[in-house]
């Protein structure tokens, strides 16, 4: 990973911070209170910010300075291209920090993003699984690497990102305590699902200054202060959905079409597809099926390259397996555990009841060796195999995992 040219030098960064300052900083009551804790955040205030050129991480940078921090932006260059990863937000990013007068880095992560990311994907989908790319980009793109870039570089120890999502430092008088991640205040926009695979040293050496704003509070503050991504309209898809145009373009670069059929539970031909990567599960529209009731993709069968439908009433599940689990808050339970879980971004939390199960050999030698079954209170549509089960415990987010399959199926067991 380099870095190439900052966009302001260091030089510059005593205006902006006197600036900013001088003026109250916030116009909301949120924005106030945030300010007030980063002035009050124990340890050394100096970091780097990772600017993905967008109001959120803008806003960050902003409140961040305006509270007295000695503040770097760091982008990571992910693809060539147009896209909020690309060369739009590269600029965006490096014009927030002149306005701020801070010096803006970019890594070149193209390498890495392309054998963690987007060959991840590609095997995922071409297997009959869907990959869940933000939380495995977190860990293995972003965080951990941003953080090793900035220390070797820059001296620096701390990260601040734009996350809807908030952290609990451990009590420095407990040695064995652990830091926790917790949700975002603003429910529509917490986004500790995809923060969940985060180890505990990375999570102790990161600042969420929006964690407890809205995006309301967010588009009012970054107004206010006059900066230049305040109004800039917010991404609705994956960065490479959006370097692309559609996932579907996206998927087509890269797999070639493989004709295959669409077929009942028991085998009973019903259609045909062009490809096993363009459905999920739960789907129930673009099947091109004529049947007597609605059917809803049930499985992706990437051996025989199928995909299997049944009536809704025949898609519900009571339980699945997850694995690569990350116990984020607790240690790793050794006994059965009611909890809480999300199978989906947006899917509400259910009630559930993980129970421990031995790790597979495959576990072991991923270095992942915690998988467990979950059991909901009550039957749940759409589990999907590569998508993350995020385990809490009210606003706590204890861990989470990739959900591997039904403990049904035999390799499951």
């Amino acid at each position: 990973m380099t870095t190439t040219a900052p966009a302001a030098g260091p030089g510059s960064a005593g205006c902006a911070h006197s600036s900013l300052s001088a003026a109250s900083g916030a116009v909301t009551a949120a924005g106030a209170e945030a300010l007030e804790r980063l002035r009050a955040w124990p340890g050394e205030h100096r970091l780097a910010v990772g600017l993905s050129g967008g109001v959120d991480s803008s806003l960050t940078a902003a409140l961040l300075v305006a509270a007295g921090w000695q503040v770097e932006g760091l982008t990571l260059w992910l693809m060539s291209g147009k896209g909020a990863c690309c060369a739009e937000g590269l600029v965006d990013a490096a014009g927030l920090c002149e306005q701020l007068g801070v010096p803006h880095h970019v890594v070149d992560s193209r390498e890495r993003f392309q054998q963690q990311i987007v060959d991840f994907l590609v095997e995922g989908y071409g297997g009959g699984v869907t990959p869940l790319p933000c939380s495995r980009c977190n860990r293995e793109v972003k965080f951990s690497p941003m953080l090793e870039w900035a220390e070797a570089e820059l001296g620096i120890g701390r990260l601040a990102t734009g996350h809807y999502a908030r952290v609990r430092l451990a009590d420095p008088g407990a040695p064995a305590g652990r830091h926790q991640l917790l949700r975002g205040l603003d429910g529509h926009k917490d986004q500790s699902y995809f923060l969940y695979d985060l180890p505990q040293e990375v999570l102790s050496r990161l600042v969420f200054p929006l964690g407890e704003l809205t995006k309301a509070d967010t588009r009012l503050e970054a107004e206010a202060l006059g900066l230049r991504t305040a109004r800039k309209p917010e991404s609705q898809d994956l960065c490479l959905a959006d370097h692309h145009g559609s996932m579907k373009a996206f998927l087509d670069a890269y797999l070639p079409p493989r004709q295959g059929q669409i077929v009942l539970v028991d085998g009973t031909v019903v259609g045909d597809h062009d490809g096993i990567e363009h459905f999920t599960i739960g789907q129930r529209k673009g099947l091109g099926v004529a049947w007597s009731e609605p059917l809803h993709v049930v499985r992706l069968d990437g051996a025989m390259n199928r995909v299997v439908v049944a009536p809704r009433s025949e898609a519900a599940r009571s339980s699945c397996v997850v694995g690569a689990i990350n116990w984020i808050s607790i240690p790793p339970p050794e006994a059965p555990i009611e909890l809480e879980v999300q199978v989906r971004y947006r899917s509400a939390p259910v009630a559930a009841q993980l129970i421990p199960l031995e790790p597979t050999a495959a576990d072991g030698a991923a270095g992942r060796p915690y998988r467990a079954r979950l059991v909901f209170l009550e039957e749940q549509f759409s589990i999907t195999p590569g998508q993350a089960a995020v385990f809490y415990a009210g606003e706590v987010v204890l861990g989470g995992g990739l959900i591997q399959g039904h403990p049904s199926d035999p390799v499951h067991q």
